[in-house]
């Protein structure tokens, strides 16, 4: 009877899995404590590895962030001495109505400074009140194109007060500056900037003018203009999507982006 339970004793701790296991050497504990050293080490090489180019790369992001510096200041800094020639030729030309181009590219390269600084001004802010921003900066090309009496045109901005942040707002800004350039270019009368919150969502910014129709078949990823491929690129920088047709509001041609 005793034999008979030591024998289901032991099928019973073999089939459980429990059966003892034979007792380790001293030298077996070493080599797994070697092991584990090793892995160690390896663990902290490779720490420090990746630290060292954490440290590579936030270097070159300060570095590349002083040369933008560097280059906005010596652009706004070129920008000022075309000012001040184009100023100092108009004053000493005795033609007047050249005297007055000269004093009218003056004043268009002044404002292009303005611009030029009212969108760096956005550099290290979170959010936008992008509306009161609009308006602030289609002013300064509002005053570009009061300069020209050639041309009879102004730009309103409507729609509605919305935040935006800043890493979408620089690019809008990018676009509205090249969307009114070629609507002053190819259209006439009013330019209107609009930015709409629609019933489906997310946000809508257009730019229309009363010019003439876009041709037929007009497909702006298809344009080789220089300006239409930097408005696409922006775009595709914000996620957004590029709406061409004809304005509800005035009939002319529109530009739009839809975007979050």
């Amino acid at each position: 009877m005793a034999f008979e339970q030591s024998r289901l004793s032991k099928v019973f701790t073999t089939n459980l899995g429990l059966r003892k296991e034979a007792p380790r050497s001293v030298a077996s504990y070493e080599r797994e404590i070697d092991e584990r050293r090793g892995t160690e080490t390896r663990l902290r090489e490779t720490l420090a590895s990746e630290e060292a180019l954490m440290r590579q790369k936030d270097e070159l992001i300060h570095n590349r962030e002083v040369l933008s510096m560097e280059a906005d200041h010596r652009l706004l800094n070129g920008l000022q001495m075309i000012v001040s020639l184009l100023s100092l030729q108009s004053r000493s030309e005795p033609n007047a109505e050249a005297a007055e181009h000269l004093s009218t590219a003056a004043k268009r390269v002044a404002t292009l400074a303005r611009v030029h600084r009212r969108l760096h001004a956005l550099d290290g802010q979170v959010s936008v009140a992008f509306k009161p921003f609009l308006q602030e900066l289609c002013g300064e090309y509002r005053s570009i194109l009061a300069s020209d009496e050639r041309r009879k045109q102004t730009i309103v901005v409507e729609g509605a007060d919305a935040s935006l942040p800043a890493r979408t707002a620089v690019p809008l800004s990018l676009i509205v500056n090249e969307l009114i350039t070629n609507a002053a270019k190819h259209g006439g009368g009013i330019i209107t900037v609009r930015l709409e919150e629609p019933p489906e969502g997310g946000h809508l910014l257009s730019v229309c003018n009363e010019g003439p129709p876009l041709p037929e078949g007009f497909d702006p990823v298809a344009s080789k203009g220089l300006g239409m491929k930097i408005v696409q690129a922006l775009v595709e920088q914000i996620g957004g999507a590029l709406r061409v047709g004809r304005c509800t509001h005035c009939g002319g041609p529109e530009f739009a982006v839809a975007f979050a």
